[in-house]
């Protein structure tokens, strides 16, 4: 199956703590269902230091599900449902189902 949701794409997440926070998809976690999106669901681990890094609490984006969050649609900027059709050229696009804009990668 294709993927609705690639790294680069603009998403906005619907649920949870950080619902109506817009950001880009750093990672796609396939197997998992889910997505690191950056500025969302920021927390903190504790590092123990390394030769290349000190020590200390970081700050790190972790991952969150899928489903939680939805494509940001081009032509509004509202999150929209994605939705697959062949394009000029008989390859499978990704369609916004809102506006019906093309999701360019």
């Amino acid at each position: 199956m294709a993927a609705k949701i690639k790294k680069g794409d603009k998403v906005v997440v619907l649920t949870g703590r950080d619902k109506g926070k817009s950001g880009e998809v750093v990672k796609v976690l396939p197997s998992e269902d889910r997505v690191v999106v950056s500025g969302v669901n920021t927390v903190k681990r504790h590092q123990r230091p390394t030769q290349t890094s000190a020590g200390g609490i970081v700050e790190k984006d972790a991952s969150i599900h899928v489903s939680n969050v939805a494509l940001t649609d081009p032509k509004s900027g509202e999150p929209t449902r994605v939705g697959f059709k062949t394009g000029k050229d008989g390859k499978k696009v990704r369609v916004a189902k809102k506006s019906g804009e093309v999701i360019d990668v």
